[in-house]
């Protein structure tokens, strides 16, 4: 392959905070990027080299999009696959990852489904569709997570249900036809961003823990607190993830190892993933650089660790209200929750003036409690060493956490 700079132009469906840093990660590379989003001004628009305004199913918008590009992609699951296959046949540019891997990705159920068939460990699971049937199912399993076959991402969507008594509430929450999954008494959370480039080549970054409450991803430390063997085995299980989806580009693979010393797959992003992010500073090339790459059929960048790194996402403050909490599903997707107002983020100052913090803005306009606002990265680049023995990942998890408290959306 000759590559020749200026490069090509991606085109993006989506433009929210994934948008914005792939749009940042293809500069440097000569690559530009358009955006389809349907806010007006969205987080990626000021990195992108243009924004098409239209829903993500929208087939004029995609159809312009592809119009105006040289390969497709996208970064958020809500894209419409057909439309996007079609539009790529239609202007004869390629969409990566693959759009039947993304319809296979975007119901819950299938892709279970389509795991356990090619034999990769998944946590036991069962179609519902009405409370008497998820009441049995609670019976069965003792307590399972219901979760939204469809729509539900960064943890919406998701309902525990422990008593068969609160199976019609958690059914109607998520919208109606769901899968369950059995309640897992894990050791921990883990993910794997995993790599897929052009003529089959496959690549993925260390090992990472993350850290969630109320179903929302808080922290991630890398690489992870695991023993070898379960590092060893998660990677070997996003490899057989890998093997199992087509198209090239990044992977968000969500682990669980549980206390009896099994990895097994909790989700699949199709997509650069907020448990990543720690690679813009923490690996020799970032998720989404490697993710442009991937998509145009570049040579891909290594993804060795260098540095351990703790990246805390910037939330709106859920010490301030606890509003979210008691809002339908349908109002948390959508923004219209209480206490929604502009966004200014203050005490900057903290993060700027430590040496070991990085910090990312997503630049959205308005805050609620849970919404992702930004995240911050602690790496520890002066340890001299990127392995495990020389550095307490537990104190940069606390560092982490103590600058991340310091930042505060109320006003002074």
């Amino acid at each position: 392959m000759s590559i020749t700079l200026p490069g090509p132009t991606l085109g993006v469906v989506g433009g929210g905070q994934l948008g914005r840093m792939l749009a940042e990660a293809a500069a440097p590379l000569g690559v530009d990027l358009v955006v389809l989003d349907p806010t007006p001004d969205c987080p990626a628009a000021p990195v992108a080299a243009d924004q098409v305004v239209g829903e993500f199913d929208d087939a004029d918008a995609i159809d312009e999009l592809a119009a105006r590009v040289d390969a497709l992609t996208f970064e958020i699951e809500l894209a419409d696959p057909e439309t996007l296959a079609a539009a790529s046949e239609e202007h004869g540019v390629p969409v990566h990852p693959d759009p039947a891997s993304l319809e296979m990705i975007q119901d819950k159920l299938v892709q279970k489904e389509a795991l356990a068939e090619a034999g990769i460990p998944v946590p036991e699971f069962v179609a519902v569709a009405t409370a008497e049937g998820l009441e049995r199912v609670v019976e069965e399993f003792g307590g399972v997570m219901l979760k939204a076959r469809e729509g539900g991402y960064d943890g919406r969507g998701n309902v525990p249900v422990e008593a068969p008594d609160e199976a019609a509430a958690a059914l109607d929450a998520v919208g109606g036809a769901a899968m369950a999954e059995e309640f897992l008494d894990f050791e921990r959370e883990i993910a794997v961003m995993g790599l897929k480039g052009a003529d089959g080549e496959t690549r993925t970054y260390p090992v990472t823990e993350t850290v969630h409450r109320e179903e929302i991803l808080r922290e991630s430390v890398s690489p992870a607190r695991a023993d070898d063997a379960i590092v060893e085995e998660a990677e070997s299980v996003a490899r057989d993830v890998l093997a199992a989806l087509d198209g090239r580009g990044v992977y968000g693979i969500e682990l669980f190892e549980t206390r009896e010393g099994e990895v097994l797959v909790n989700e699949i992003a199709p997509r650069p993933h907020n448990s990543g992010h720690w690679t813009i500073e923490g690996a020799r090339t970032s998720q989404f650089e490697n993710h442009v790459r991937a998509v145009l059929g570049w040579p891909l960048g290594p993804t060795d660790l260098v540095a351990p790194a703790v990246t805390a996402n910037v939330l709106g403050n859920v010490h301030e209200s606890r509003a979210l909490v008691s809002q339908p599903e349908s109002q948390r997707d959508s923004g219209d929750v209480d206490e929604t107002r502009p966004a200014a983020l203050r005490n900057v100052e903290t993060v700027l003036d430590a040496p070991d913090a990085d910090l990312h803005w997503y630049g959205k306009d308005d805050v609620y409690p849970l919404r992702k606002m930004g995240h911050l990265t602690v790496t520890a680049r002066d340890s001299g060493a990127p392995g495990d023995g020389e550095v307490d990942r537990g104190d940069l998890l606390s560092r982490a956490r103590d600058l991340r408290d310091g930042l505060t959306f109320r006003d002074a």
